[in-house]
């Protein structure tokens, strides 16, 4: 599996904080939507049991979320556990 690219990973944030359709996807089905942005992840990596943080709390937070994760693949079972961001 090729590294994401800080690209993907403003392109993972620009979605889940503002396309409803793309946030619905990934949560149904986060390797078919993730494959239609040019992305992988290992299917062992995603949580059985997925929800996403608020589009306006991952907005809101976009700039320490970037500090605090270097690539979009170790952000994405953060964002699908659920997990309340804190940065």
């Amino acid at each position: 599996m090729a590294p994401h690219s800080p690209q993907d990973l403003d392109l993972l944030l620009s979605k889940l904080s503002g396309d409803d359709s793309f946030r619905q996807h990934f949560l149904s089905d986060p390797q078919l939507a993730l494959g239609g942005i040019g992305m992988q992840l290992d299917a062992a990596r995603i949580p059985a049991l997925r929800s996403l943080p608020a589009k306006e709390v991952i907005a809101a937070n976009r700039h320490a979320i970037k500090a605090k994760v270097n690539s979009a693949a170790g952000a994405i079972p953060f964002f699908l556990s659920g997990q309340r961001v804190s940065i």
